[in-house]
């Protein structure tokens, strides 16, 4: 190995700051003579604290001052959650690992109730997901969904402050930032189906840095990337983002509760579109080879716009 230094690019948050250091931490354990430098960035979508992310532009408002950074040559490798970032990379740039995949559901934290059944009719409900809003609408309309923004510390604290009787936020996150005793239910994907690659991590460097990509290689799993590619091509397909009330979860056919990577050959993508009130919603599942799993996403993509989910997004104003 002749790459002695890199640098390391993320946003300054709690989450993002324990996903960067765990990936330095495994890169440090294998390469003991790689020298690693930690920069720290602000990127638009930390700065705009005080609308719903759909207002203001999506998924790419946390990723693109770190990508133009690598692109100057600023950073090597810029540590991201994948759910935050945009179905298009930048041109000159590359996922280059996705890391094995922590828990992808969605849990509610409540200091009052112990799970979604309980919460009494006209809860209030944080999320700043319009995903979430959609599909817990769909099961509970009587809830009343307010929008909550911020990282996980800030919400958590408002849970409180805001009086909420319960907010819905991502397992991984609470558990990687030492919360998971306040996670009071993991939400069935049978009501709510998580956001694409939610749960693991995705290293992205500029595309023609082959030394760097080489030593990120043992950090990109399998099953994961074969999982993530078919959630990937579904939203690339429905054009979405967080923009769109979409839901999509993929897994080895097999089990897609626990897994360990053996006997992986086949995938399960199940996916949902639904209107922003959850008054409608279309929900389909697909299995097949994970040799072509961003082919099933778009399969299944094309399958639940056929359904219903074109005019819905129609009526946000995508057309197809």
């Amino acid at each position: 190995m002749s790459k002695k230094r890199l640098v390391v690019g993320t946003r300054s948050s709690q989450l993002a700051l324990w996903q960067a250091d765990f990936v330095i931490g495994e890169l440090e354990k294998r390469y003991p003579d790689l020298e690693i430098e930690k920069r720290l960035m602000t990127t638009k979508g930390d700065k705009i604290l005080n609308a719903p992310l759909a207002k203001i532009g999506g998924k790419g408002l946390f990723t693109k001052e770190l990508e133009n950074a690598m692109l100057t040559g600023e950073i090597d490798i810029a540590v991201h959650s994948l759910k935050d970032m945009p179905v298009a990379v930048p041109e000159g740039l590359v996922i280059t690992a996705v890391t094995k995949r922590a828990d992808a559901g969605d849990a509610l934290v409540s200091d009052r109730y112990e799970s979604f059944e309980a919460l009494p009719e006209g809860a209030k409900v944080g999320t700043s997901s319009l995903r979430r809003r959609a599909q817990l609408l769909h099961a509970r309309p009587d809830l009343q969904i307010t929008d909550l923004r911020g990282n996980v510390n800030t919400r958590l604290r408002k849970l409180e402050e805001e009086h909420f009787d319960g907010i819905i936020l991502a397992c991984a996150g609470l558990k990687r930032l030492g919360f998971g005793g306040r996670i009071r239910q993991v939400l069935p994907k049978s009501l709510c189906l998580p956001a694409v690659g939610q749960g693991a991590l995705a290293i992205e460097c500029r595309e023609d840095d082959e030394e760097t990509r080489s030593l990120l290689a043992f950090l990109d799993d399998d099953v994961t990337r074969a999982c993530t590619a078919a959630e990937r091509g579904f939203l690339a397909t429905v054009e979405g983002g967080c923009q769109v009330p979409v839901g999509v979860y993929a897994c080895p056919a097999s089990d897609c509760d626990v897994h360990d990577g053996q006997d992986f050959g086949a995938i399960r993508v199940e996916a949902v579109i639904a209107s922003l009130d959850g008054g409608e919603l279309f929900r389909d599942s697909v299995e097949g080879s994970a040799d072509e799993a961003k082919e099933l996403g778009i399969s299944l993509a094309k399958r639940l716009l056929d359904m219903g989910g074109r005019d819905i997004l129609r009526s946000l104003g995508i057309e197809l």
